[in-house]
């Protein structure tokens, strides 16, 4: 857990984890940097420990939260996997933009 922060339970943690899978799960128009930073800063993880608890290189995650790297689906799939989740395809609703551009 990032040094910034006390400790917390073993209850604490797993609810914070809950939380983060919630957040981004409520938010489908997120980059996948900004999902990668919240679920990052909301497990109270600093980059070092996100990267080894993923098995993903420091670097990468690192290019990746400041939108240098899309990063591959496997890279991703890793730092999902360690809430469980995993990148999939979702059909794309229209957005309000462009249906008033269309008209």
């Amino acid at each position: 857990m990032d040094k910034r922060y006390s400790a917390i339970s073993l209850s604490e943690q797993l609810e914070l984890r809950r939380q983060a899978i919630a957040d981004v799960l409520a938010h489908p128009e997120w980059s996948l940097p900004q999902a990668v930073r919240h679920l990052k800063k909301t497990m109270r993880l600093t980059t070092a420990e996100m990267a080894k608890i993923s098995g993903v290189a420091y670097r990468t995650l690192q290019d990746i939260e400041q939108g240098r790297s899309e990063g591959s689906v496997q890279t991703m799939n890793r730092i999902l996997s360690i809430l469980g989740l995993k990148l999939g395809v979702v059909q794309r609703q229209p957005d309000q933009s462009s249906n008033q551009r269309s008209s």
